[in-house]
């Protein structure tokens, strides 16, 4: 622990900005530029940010995230106390985010990573007509719904398990393929997928019946294309509490009722 030289990342909510200033005189942070690893406050929407600039960054480090938002499904507890022995007993997970590849209807492309999901999303009042591949191949001829998602297990808690999708668990290897309010075929409940296939998604009618992208909180709108594989070119580590780790509590919201 003496050798990690740790950063101290806080959301500009009020709530992280007075948690910060009670960590400060407990460890002597550094620089971003400076750390090994990293300290994050706020909530599980300022940690997906966090998480993002990290893969823009050339060096990832890991993170260890205490709640101080709404649900805070990929932080630890928020309590000053003991603080270097948390950090020195935290358990790392490895978490290995999306890449999708968009083409819109102007013939612009993007590359964009998503740690959670990628969804697709209607724009108008009218149905999204979706033709989905995997490896190059049909499965689907049109999917007609409000839209569809890919998740990681890390993100199948959050948007796909809304979406009535399925808990994957962490080291599981999967991906969850889940449709949005699908109207035809109306039965269908979507697909768990290995994470070492291709899943592509073209739109049809694209024009008049127009479709978002969006990758966690990163949106493309008017798509022609979607492409989404895993990224294994990077892969981020984020740290938890023993008895706070994710895998546990990917498992447990399998019984939330």
């Amino acid at each position: 622990m003496t050798d990690t030289k740790w950063a101290l990342i806080v959301s500009p909510t009020p709530q992280a900005q007075e948690a910060g200033k009670k960590l400060q005189p407990l460890m002597e942070w550094v620089s971003l530029d400076e750390a090994d690893k990293a300290v994050v406050l706020g909530g599980d929407g300022f940690m997906l940010q966090t998480l993002h600039q990290m893969l823009n960054r050339r060096k990832i480090m890991p993170v260890y995230g205490m709640n101080l938002g709404t649900v805070g499904f990929l932080m630890n507890n928020w309590h000053e106390a003991d603080l270097t022995q948390r950090l020195e007993k935290a358990r790392a997970f490895k978490v290995k985010p999306l890449r999708m590849e968009v083409e819109t209807i102007s013939g612009a492309s993007f590359s964009l990573p998503a740690i959670n999901e990628v969804s697709l999303l209607r724009e108008t009042r009218q149905t999204a007509k979706l033709e989905i591949e995997v490896n190059g191949r049909i499965m689907m001829e049109e999917l007609v719904c409000d839209g569809v998602l890919i998740a990681t297990p890390a993100g199948s808690t959050a948007y796909n398990l809304s979406a009535n999708g399925p808990i994957l668990p962490l080291s599981c290897n999967l991906l969850a393929l889940t449709p949005i309010s699908p109207f035809r075929p109306r039965r269908w409940k979507g697909a768990i997928l290995p994470d070492k296939m291709q899943i592509g998604i073209r739109v049809l009618n694209a024009e008049k019946r127009p479709v978002s992208a969006v990758g966690d909180q990163q949106e493309i709108r008017d798509v022609s294309r979607v492409t989404v594989a895993i990224d294994r070119n990077q892969a981020l580590t984020m740290l938890f509490d023993p008895e706070h780790a994710l895998d546990d509590r990917i498992a447990m919201e399998q019984f939330v009722v």
